[in-house]
């Protein structure tokens, strides 16, 4: 069993939560690190990009479902209004000066590192490329079936892979897939760690990191 805590929040109500994330389907300040997917199909985190380990498992936060709109200009968000899923999309004005795009519709949600180096890391994930919000509402919709199903294990346990298709102008472009590997309760009950001593008493090899 894992001493990692999961996620607080196990007595909100999950039915809602799960109605809310249905929504998916339809819809085209934080100690966070920003997890995101780089150009060349890496999956990295925070200000250094560092890369995520290969293999390692994410608990998705099945409260943690937001949709919003996002401004950026020439490589930084100039405005950001993000509001639960349980609620209205916010309302938003004339873009900010600056905003290369406009607003941007964007979904969001936040995860923890079950194991490996960052076990225990918190971390927001959000998108407003195509692919992006695609790979959210297919994950939404899994939690939302799984919720329906069985209540007591809403918690999708992940892997973060990757697809990729070929763009006539912009060549390969790779997309997000977060590959569910089980389910949990918010407690995080049957979690095994993979940094455990395997059989005979040896440690696990650790993998190699780099800065992306």
């Amino acid at each position: 069993m894992s001493n990692i805590a999961i996620f607080s929040g196990a007595n909100l109500p999950v039915t809602a939560v799960a109605e809310s994330l249905k929504k998916l389907e339809q819809a085209a300040p934080s100690t966070m690190v920003i997890l995101k997917m780089d150009k060349t199909g890496h999956w990295v985190f925070g200000a250094d990009q560092t890369e995520v380990e290969k293999g390692t498992r994410w608990a998705v936060n099945p409260f943690s479902f937001v949709h919003g709109f996002i401004a950026w200009g020439k490589g930084e968000v100039l405005a950001e209004h993000m509001a639960p899923l349980t609620e209205l999309l916010p309302e938003v004005g004339v873009p900010p000066a600056g905003a290369e795009r406009g607003w941007e519709q964007q979904f969001g949600f936040s995860l923890k590192a079950l194991d490996g180096e960052d076990a225990g890391m918190e971390a927001r994930f959000s998108a407003t490329s195509v692919g992006g919000k695609r790979a959210v509402q297919t994950l939404g919709t899994a939690i939302a079936a799984q919720v329906m199903k069985d209540q007591s294990r809403p918690v999708a346990v992940v892997e973060l892979k990757n697809d990729h298709y070929q763009h006539k102008s912009y060549g390969r472009v790779f997309t997000p897939i977060f590959e569910i590997v089980d389910w949990l309760t918010m407690d995080g009950e049957g979690v095994q760690s993979l940094d455990a001593p395997e059989a005979g008493g040896e440690e696990p090899r650790r993998r190699q990191r780099r800065t992306a």
